[in-house]
């Protein structure tokens, strides 16, 4: 992957920070690399408290919170996710989220050189 070092290395850390945050104690994040087609795949994924359906539309939106339960008062102003899907974009690349009662998936997809 071409890119901003700097900046891309904002984004997987704005992903493993939020993963690491919603994990609950003892449980593991999972992060991935994979190559498919023409572009390098990370999927971050945690265990934890699920986003809900209605949320996910909208997470990426900035200031955009989700509910209590996935939130703290002293956490964030909402653009974390924001910024990082600024930057993906920025670099040709896309970003996606799946969550269900098991786990919460992050998934960034970067063209390759």
């Amino acid at each position: 992957v071409q890119g901003d070092a700097l900046m891309l290395r904002r984004v997987l850390s704005n992903l493993l920070s939020n993963a690491i945050r919603h994990t609950p104690r003892g449980q593991t994040v999972t992060v991935r690399l994979t190559a498919r087609d023409d572009a390098a795949v990370v999927t971050v994924e945690n265990p934890g408290a699920p986003i809900a359906a209605e949320h996910l539309p909208r997470l990426f939106d900035r200031f955009y919170r989700v509910d209590g339960s996935r939130q703290r008062t002293s956490e964030g102003s909402g653009l974390g996710l924001a910024i990082t899907r600024s930057i993906v974009q920025a670099h040709g690349g896309s970003i996606d989220v799946q969550s269900n009662a098991q786990v919460t998936a992050f998934v960034l997809r970067l063209p390759v050189a």
